[in-house]
C-alpha cells in the first residue's frame, strides 16, 4: 500500500491547479493558450525526475559490478525507461540560469525543449516551444511550482496522477472532447492484468494520451522484460494536440509508439486488421453521427452494422468499435477495452452484434465498475475482455466480474482501485484460467507483507511510548505542583487531577495490550516470515493464526488514538493552571506543548504502521473468505462463471450484474466514524465552495446580461 495516501495526492493536485491557473489571473493567456505550455512544463520536471532516479541506478550499477564503469550513454537511461536529458534541458539546470540576472527564462525553456527533440527523435515536431507568450516572471512562477521538493520527490504513480489531472481540468476545452482522451490508470492496470500484454504487436486505436501502452510497459517491466524486445505500439487518435500528449507521455518513459492521425471509424492507418497480438482502447462512448454509406463495406465489420437510422447514420458507434477490436486481433490475441454500461445489454441490432460475437466464443472477461471513475464523466462503464485463442473448456464460457463494490474513494467525486484490489480482481480471472499457483502466489506475497509490516511495529510504538513517557513525568511534576497550592481554584485542580489519572490507567492498559501484541507480531514471524507458506492449507492456518492479532491491532489503535487525546487535554488544562508563577516554574508550557505535537505525529505514525499490518491481512481474509480451496467458485454479488445457454436465456445480456446476483451485506469491521466525520466535514467544505463558485458565475451572467 503506498504511504502517499490519495488525500495527499488530492491536495497536491489541487494546490498545483490553482497556482498554474493563476497564469490567466496574471497575464492576458486564456487556458487554451497555455495548455500545452503547461503540460511541457510538466513534461520537463517528471523527465528530470525519471533522469535522475535512471542516473542513481546506472551509478549503484556501477559500483555493484552490474554494470561496466564506461562513458554513460542515452540508450542506457532508455533501458531504464528514462529520457535522456542533455544539460541544457535539465530542470535544475534552467533553474540555476533563471537566478541569472537578466536570464532569458522562456528561451531557456524553449531551448530546452529543442535539445530534447535533437536528442530523441520521435520527439521532434512535438514538444511545446511557445513559451515567448510568457512574461517571464509569470513563467518563473510557474517552473518555481514544479521545483518544489515535494514534486522532485514524487514518483511516476503520482505524476501521472498530476498529469491526468491537469488533462481533465483543461479537458473543458471542446477541442479535447471533453477529456475522452485519458483512461484512469487503475482502469487501464485492470484491463493489462487481464490481457497480459507480453509480446508482439500492441494497438490503441483511440489512444489519447497513451496510457495503454506505458501501463503496459510498467507490466512487462514488471515480469522481468523488455518492453523494446517484447513488443511494439501503434496507436491512432483523431486530436493533433492530443498525439503530441501522447507522444511526450511515452518519450518520458523512455518508449516510442507509431501513432498515426486518423479517425478510427473511417480509416486503419497501420492497416492491422486481423494482425494484433493486443487490442486495448478507451473508445468515445455512444457516438450516433458516424457516416454508415462510409462504413458499410468495411471488412473491420464481419459482423455487420449495428443499427442504421433515417440520416444513413449509425444510431450508435459502441458496436463499431467492438467490432473493430475483434476484428484487429490475430487467431491468438487478446482485446480489452472501456465501454458504455448500455452496451453489454442493448437492443436491436446491436444484440444482434453482440449475439453474433458471443458465437466466436472469443469474449472472455466481463468486468462491472461502478461510477464516479472518470475525472470527467460519472457514469458506470464495464470493462470487456475478448480472447480468441481460449481453450475448449472455456470456449462457451464468459467469467462475469461484478466489481461495483470493489473501490478505494480518492475524494467526494471520485474512486479507483487500490494496487490490491487490482491484484484481486486478477487473481479471480487466475482462477478462472486454472493458474492457482499465481493465486496462492498472490497469497503469499500477502503473508510476506503482513511480516514485514508486523516487523516494522515495535519501531514506530517505541518513539510514541518514549515521548508518551515524558510528558507523563512532566504531567505528574506539574499535578504535584499544584496539589502544593491550595490557592488555586479547585474545580480546576479536580479537572487536571482527573485527566491525569483516566491517562495514567489508558496508559497501564495501552502497555499491557501493546506488550501482549508485540508478543504475538514476534511470534508470528518468528514462524512464517524466513518460510512462508505456500499451500493452501498452510496459508489458511497462517491467516487464522494472525487473525487475533489483526483484532488486537484494531483495539490498540483505538487505545494510541485515546491516549494522544488525553495527553492534549491534560497539556491544555496543565497550561491554564501555569500561569501561576509558583507552578510556572516546575512545566514548561512550550516545551510540553512542542511534545504534544511530536506525540500526535508519531500517532499518526504508529497507528499507521499498524493499519498497514492489518490491511494486507485483510487481503488475504478477502480472498480466502471468497475462494477457500484457491478454486473458482461462484460468490454472490462478486463472479460467476456463465455458459452461452445462460447468456442466451438473458437475451444475450453481457452485464454481470444480470448473472452474478446480489451480495449479502457485509459488517464493516474497519469503519473509523471519526474519519467518516472529517469525510463528511470536507464533503460539505466542497459543495459549499462549489455553491459559492456556481452563485459567483450567475451573478456575472446575470450582470451581462442587464447590460
Amino acid at each position: 500500500m503506498s504511504h502517499s495516501t490519495p488525500a495527499s495526492i488530492e491536495k497536491l493536485e489541487t494546490d498545483l491547479w490553482e497556482a498554474a491557473d493563476n497564469l490567466r489571473a496574471n497575464s492576458k493567456l486564456t487556458s487554451s493558450d497555455y495548455f500545452m505550455p503547461v503540460l511541457g512544463v510538466i513534461f520537463l520536471r517528471h523527465a528530470a525526475n525519471r533522469f535522475d532516479a535512471a542516473h542513481r541506478q546506472i551509478e549503484a550499477d556501477q559500483t555493484s559490478g552490474k554494470m561496466p564503469k564506461r562513458k554513460v550513454l542515452p540508450a542506457d537511461y532508455i533501458a531504464r525507461r528514462a529520457l535522456y536529458l542533455p544539460d541544457k534541458a535539465r530542470y535544475d539546470f534552467i533553474m540555476q540560469q533563471a537566478a541569472v540576472s537578466g536570464a532569458d527564462l522562456p528561451k531557456l525553456v524553449t531551448d530546452a525543449m529543442t535539445a530534447i527533440e535533437a536528442e530523441f527523435e520521435p520527439l521532434l515536431g512535438v514538444l511545446p516551444r511557445d513559451y515567448a507568450i510568457f512574461e517571464t516572471k509569470v513563467l518563473e512562477d510557474l517552473m518555481r511550482l514544479f521545483n518544489s521538493d515535494q514534486i522532485k520527490r514524487a514518483t511516476g504513480d503520482v505524476f501521472g496522477r498530476i498529469y491526468e489531472y491537469f488533462l481533465a481540468k483543461f479537458s473543458v476545452q471542446k477541442a479535447h472532447d471533453n477529456g475522452e482522451f485519458f483512461t484512469p490508470s487503475s482502469l487501464v492496470q485492470t484491463i493489462v492484468n487481464v490481457i497480459e500484454p507480453d509480446h508482439g504487436t500492441v494497438l490503441d486505436p483511440a489512444c489519447g494520451s497513451g496510457g495503454m501502452f506505458v501501463q503496459s510497459s510498467h507490466f512487462i517491466e514488471h515480469e522481468g522484460g523488455d518492453t523494446a524486445k517484447k513488443v511494439v505500439f501503434y496507436g491512432q487518435e483523431k486530436n493533433r494536440d492530443t498525439i503530441r500528449i501522447a507522444k511526450m507521455n511515452l518519450a518520458v518513459h523512455g518508449l516510442e509508439g507509431k501513432i498515426a492521425e486518423a479517425i478510427t471509424y473511417y480509416q486503419d492507418e497501420h492497416t492491422l486488421a486481423g494482425k494484433c497480438d493486443f487490442v486495448m482502447a478507451n473508445p468515445p462512448f455512444n457516438v450516433d453521427l458516424v457516416d454508415a454509406e462510409r462504413i458499410k463495406g468495411d471488412p473491420r465489420l464481419p459482423f455487420g452494422l449495428p443499427g442504421v437510422n433515417k440520416q444513413k447514420k449509425v444510431g450508435n458507434g459502441n458496436y463499431l468499435w467492438i467490432s473493430y477490436f475483434y476484428s484487429y486481433l490475430n487467431a491468438a490475441g487478446r482485446a480489452g477495452f472501456v465501454m458504455s454500461s448500455q452496451a453489454s445489454s442493448a437492443g436491436h441490432g446491436e444484440k444482434d452484434v453482440r449475439r453474433k460475437i458471443v458465437e466466436t466464443g472469443a469474449v472472455d472477461v466481463m468486468i462491472s465498475i461502478r461510477s464516479n471513475f472518470f475525472y470527467t464523466r460519472t457514469v458506470p462503464c464495464e470493462l470487456w475482455h475478448f480472447d480468441r485463442a481460449k481453450p475448449p473448456e472455456r470456449r462457451d464460457k464468459v467469467l462475469m466480474l461484478d466489481a461495483r463494490n470493489v473501490f478505494r474513494k480518492v475524494t467526494r467525486k471520485i474512486y479507483d482501485f487500490s494496487p490490491e484490489q487490482m491484484h484481486n480482481l486478477a487473481a479471480i480471472v487466475w482462477l478462472y484460467r486454472g493458474q492457482r499457483e499465481r493465486f496462492l502466489g498472490l497469497v503469499k506475497d500477502y503473508l510476506g507483507r503482513v511480516c514485514a509490516e508486523s516487523a516494522a511495529v515495535p519501531a514506530t510504538l517505541a518513539t510514541f511510548d518514549a515521548t508518551l513517557a515524558d510528558l507523563r513525568s512532566r504531567f505528574d511534576a506539574l499535578a504535584r505542583a499544584v496539589v502544593r497550592h491550595a490557592k488555586l481554584d479547585a474545580d480546576a485542580q479536580k479537572a487536571l487531577a482527573d485527566a491525569v489519572t483516566e491517562l495514567r490507567e489508558a496508559h497501564t492498559l495501552y502497555e499491557s495490550d501493546a506488550k501482549k501484541l508485540l508478543g504475538s507480531l514476534s511470534a508470528f514471524n518468528q514462524k512464517h516470515a524466513g518460510a512462508l507458506p505456500g499451500k493452501n492449507d498452510a496459508q489458511h492456518a497462517a491467516r487464522k493464526a494472525f487473525d487475533p492479532a489483526a483484532e488486537a491491532i484494531r483495539g490498540l489503535v483505538k487505545q494510541v488514538d485515546l491516549l494522544t487525546k488525553l495527553a492534549a487535554r491534560v497539556a491544555d488544562l496543565g497550561s491554564g493552571l501555569a500561569a501561576e508563577g509558583a507552578v510556572s516554574a516546575t512545566y514548561d508550557r512550550r516545551a510540553t506543548a512542542r511534545l504534544v505535537k511530536q506525540l500526535d505525529d508519531q500517532r499518526k505514525a504508529a497507528v499507521e504502521q499498524l493499519k498497514h499490518a492489518a490491511y494486507f491481512h485483510r487481503q488475504i481474509a478477502w480472498l480466502h473468505d471468497r475462494f477457500p480451496k484457491a478454486e473458482l467458485e461462484a460468490v454472490p454479488g462478486l463472479v460467476k462463471l456463465v455458459d452461452r445457454k445462460e447468456i442466451e436465456a438473458a437475451d444475450w445480456s453481457l452485464t454481470p450484474g444480470r448473472f452474478v446476483g446480489v451480495a449479502p451485506p457485509e459488517e464493516d469491521d474497519d469503519f473509523d466514524f471519526e474519519q467518516t466525520l472529517r469525510d463528511i466535514h470536507t464533503e460539505l467544505a466542497d459543495l459549499n465552495k462549489e455553491a459559492a463558485e456556481l452563485a459567483a458565475k450567475i451573478q456575472e451572467n446575470l450582470e451581462d446580461v442587464t447590460v
